[in-house]
């Protein structure tokens, strides 16, 4: 940069401008609209993706896709000394984990790379030597000592830090004597006449002086690294941006940007600031929070179309809230327009019910249902290893079977999943979920008991579908001193091996179980066959339980009882 500033001041050449001039209506007018739309999501590697980033990069997707646009990653890596080691990959791996990849990327390429900011430092040299060829900005030489100074002073007398500009007006030979010296110079941009009004697509116009109330701005460090106002200025331009959708804390800089743009000779794209996604008691999203990293929800087992679900159904940018949209239903009915000023409140205690009815809709789909079989195949054989007494568990029809438990609901019902379900009712998951007749909306409160995750089929609760419990005689004496008798009318009532179970067939079979038994109450019986089944004081419907593991497992099981 100093070699840059030398030169600037041996040549008398009038200023090179990057673009045509532009006045302040125009720079503020944003792009042609007929022009292709192109969006970007431009985050630091500075950290792994969490659920404020995902909610940027998803209003940039769905918003490219429903204009039949390009989604570009950026990664904004000039801040070398915060860059965290595996960030950047993360960013792109959770995109992709998402069902949000980018069009253009790091890892992808594109016409308008390289898309590291860092790799980009040509650029930012090429639109400084402009402004300082045209007096719109200047090398300043205050040290970081003496700019601490001024902040320190400025606090103390309870004002806003900010620089004083005092380099802005050093001479030609001045600069000259400076640079001698050997110290590299920082670029600030002048802030001078008025801010331009722009119309964001959010909060409508806007305005704000930024002069008035802030020093010149760095634009280029003494390092060469550019800061974000100039590197988002020159990147949008350059990648032939049209939409720039970012966070509302960007707000208060877009004039300082628009300067930019009108000194370098460049048409601004159109902006929308996005309101703030807070915390439930508003409070603001934290990294030092674990649970906000997607990392966090892939390892928990949540289906990235709930996170989508649920980050779009707290906030804005559609007609109404509800939940059980997919990626296409989203893309589809967003609104812009819709979008307000008000901070998104996100509750992830519905998270569970979110996942619940995404879920649902994979096991209502034959070919999604058989990827769930494999994958809890694998949860099985990965929990349970050497504790599987029967390999007969991991047969793809038992899953199965787990997965949809056979129970019927009428059409129509809140089991209902959708049609083309047959006889075959979804999991007690699906108790409450997409029936039109039983709309489910974001206020709806969560189901409870209910199996939301897949990952929740191996859960300690559900360990009895897999492996066999160690109950003896005398625990089940405690509950009843009936115990043989019970057994052996439950062994009745089961017919053959291949005896088809149905939860009503059984609930009235068990009745009866019960009712013939003089001093025995219903519920003892059932807590005794729980107990005899699963091992479990607590648990699902005996009949559910029965239905689940078939006719054949449950007689062994049994007569495992009645042997011991």
């Amino acid at each position: 940069m100093a070699v840059l500033l030398k030169r600037l001041l041996q040549s008398a050449r009038r200023p090179a401008a990057l673009g045509r001039p532009v006045g302040r209506r125009e720079a503020s007018l944003g792009t042609d609209p007929g022009a292709a739309v192109r969006v970007r999501f431009a985050p630091s590697p500075t950290g792994f993706l969490h659920l404020g980033g995902l909610r940027t990069a998803l209003y940039n997707y769905i918003f490219a896709k429903k204009h039949q646009g390009s989604f570009i990653l950026r990664l904004e890596d000039t801040d070398q000394t915060r860059l965290v080691p595996g960030a950047a990959d993360n960013i792109e791996d959770m995109l992709e984990w998402a069902g949000i990849p980018p069009d253009e990327s790091p890892r992808r390429g594109g016409p308008a790379g390289p898309y590291q900011q860092s790799q980009r430092l040509e650029l930012y040299a090429q639109a400084t030597e402009a402004l300082l060829e045209s007096g719109a900005a200047y090398p300043c030489f205050c040290s970081p000592q003496r700019l601490e100074l001024l902040k320190k002073e400025a606090l103390r007398n309870h004002q806003t830090p900010r620089y004083d500009n005092r380099c802005r007006n050093l001479s030609h030979g001045q600069v000259a004597q400076k640079l001698a010296k050997g110290p590299k110079p920082a670029i600030r941009f002048r802030l001078e006449g008025e801010a331009p009004a722009f119309q964001d697509l959010v909060y409508g116009w806007n305005r704000h002086e930024v002069a008035h109330v802030e020093g010149d701005p760095v634009i280029l460090k003494s390092d060469g690294f550019p800061t974000y106002h100039l590197a988002c200025v020159v990147d949008d331009h350059h990648m032939g941006i049209s939409h720039v959708l970012r966070g509302s804390e960007w707000l208060v800089s877009t004039s300082k940007h628009l300067l930019l743009y009108q000194a370098l000779g460049w048409q601004p794209p159109h902006f929308a600031h996005l309101p703030l996604l807070l915390n439930r008691d508003g409070s603001k999203l934290s990294k030092r929070q674990g649970d906000i990293f997607l990392e966090h929800f892939a390892a928990a087992d949540f289906l990235p179309d709930a996170l989508l679900d649920i980050i779009t159904n707290c906030g804005s940018g559609f007609a109404e809230n509800q939940m059980g949209r997919t990626l296409p239903e989203l893309i589809t009915q967003f609104d812009l327009t819709r979008i307000t000023c008000h901070s998104a409140l996100l509750d992830l205690e519905k998270l569970p019910e979110f996942n619940r009815l995404h879920l649902c809709r994979l096991v209502s789909s034959e070919t999604q249902r058989r990827r769930l079989v494999g994958k809890l195949q694998a949860l099985v054989e990965e929990t349970f290893g050497s504790q599987l007494q029967d390999k007969e568990v991991l047969d793809p029809a038992y899953v199965e079977r787990i997965i949809l438990l056979r129970q019927v609901w009428p059409q129509g019902a809140p089991g209902d999943c959708g049609s083309g379900w047959g006889r075959h009712y979804s999991l007690s998951w699906c108790v409450r979920a997409l029936s039109t007749a039983h709309p489910v909306t974001a206020s709806s409160p969560p189901a409870q008991g209910h199996v939301c995750r897949l990952q929740d089929l191996v859960s300690p609760a559900h360990s009895y579908l897999w492996t066999r419990p160690a109950v003896s005689r005398a625990q089940l004496g405690t509950i009843s001193e009936k115990v043989d008798v019970i057994a052996k009318r439950v062994l009745g009532l089961l017919g053959g091996p291949s005896t088809t179970l149905t939860r009503d067939m059984l609930n009235r079979e068990l009745k009866k179980v019960s009712e013939g038994l003089e001093g025995t109450k219903h519920s003892t019986v059932m807590r005794l066959l729980r107990m005899a089944l699963s091992g479990q004081v607590q648990g699902p419907p005996v009949a559910e339980m029965m239905v689940s593991l078939g006719a054949k497992e449950v007689r062994e099981r049994i007569q495992k009882v009645l042997s011991s």
